[in-house]
């Protein structure tokens, strides 16, 4: 499967993907937050979304110029339940959901017109159902619900993320291979091309289960054009990299966050970054072709990673 904006001009992500690897953007709330804005909000960014459009554009652009090829967008704490927990209507919602691709599509526009090089692409995000709950179980997983429940609850996001024609769906910070099997059920047929990305720790899902058994489900599925993991420290990507490559032979998709560790009493980043742009050329080497940071990870060490790789 190609992406869904490709021209003769225009290689599609899977193409890009095929040709060597991409620059994946940084964290959106840690560009958005030194930017002056609040996000302590049970909607996070997607808050923006409807309040201040710009600064999303601003966050993706700066990310752009920094040598990013593909920017992530602020759709992944955005749901249908969310909203609607903040009065807003399902029309409303979709509509919302559409704008966050529509954004970062804008961002590549200006970024185009000014010194960024080369194509550039959006991945639509659609978080865990943890990150509707806004309570820490993004990274437990676990939720009680089954396979169709969840399936259920993503398919009527990604349809509209899909109708506003991203380069690639990014099923992201997956905490359980049991939402994973939902997730790859509910892109099927939606004609937009999807990576897969766990949240881990060590070498099993944040859930629990084996990594290998995980990275699995999507060797078969012709929808996933990279599969790999997210939001974890740097020292278990590393692993994530090599594993992912050899259990599914396709391209893999890292971007793990500073090494920094989150206080949830004291409400600070405590320790020391461990993401170097040093790691870059070794998960290159055992197979990553789509690379980035998550949180904590911001526009210059981006531009120290695409240096690295030659972008």
């Amino acid at each position: 499967m190609t992406g869904t904006m490709s021209s003769p001009a225009r290689p599609s992500l899977a193409d890009a993907l095929a040709a060597g690897p991409v620059v994946l953007d940084g964290g959106l709330s840690n560009q958005l937050e030194a930017a002056g804005h609040d996000l302590g909000d049970a909607l996070w960014s997607a808050r923006l979304l409807a309040e201040e459009p710009e600064a999303v554009a601003q966050a993706h652009l700066a990310y752009y110029e920094a040598g990013a090829q593909v920017a992530i967008t602020a759709s992944y704490q955005a749901t249908f339940e969310g909203f609607a927990r903040r009065g807003i209507g399902e029309a409303e919602a979709a509509a919302l959901l559409g704008r966050s691709v529509e954004l970062a599509r804008e961002a590549a526009r200006r970024a185009s017109a000014g010194r960024a090089a080369g194509p550039l692409y959006v991945a639509a995000s659609a978080g865990p159902y943890g990150a509707m709950l806004a309570d820490g179980s993004e990274y437990r997983g676990r939720y009680g619900l089954s396979v169709a429940e969840l399936e259920r609850f993503h398919r009527p996001r990604l349809e509209v993320l899909a109708a506003a024609r991203p380069d690639v769906l990014a099923l992201e910070t997956v905490p359980d291979a049991d939402e994973a099997r939902a997730l790859l059920r509910a892109v099927r047929g939606l004609g937009v091309p999807a990576y897969l990305s766990y949240s881990i720790a060590g070498d099993r899902t944040r859930a629990g289960q084996p990594l290998a058994e995980a990275f699995a489900l999507a060797a078969e599925a012709d929808e996933v054009i990279a599969v790999g993991a997210n939001c974890c420290a740097p020292e278990d990507a590393d692993r994530a990299v090599r594993l992912a490559a050899e259990v599914t032979g396709k391209p893999v998709v890292v971007y793990p966050n500073s090494g920094e560790r989150w206080d949830p009493k004291a409400r600070a980043w405590c320790g020391s970054p461990a993401f170097s742009a040093d790691r870059v050329a070794g998960w290159a080497a055992d197979g990553a072709r789509l690379i980035g940071g998550c949180c904590r990870v911001g526009p210059e060490t981006i531009a120290e990673l695409a240096a690295v790789l030659g972008r």
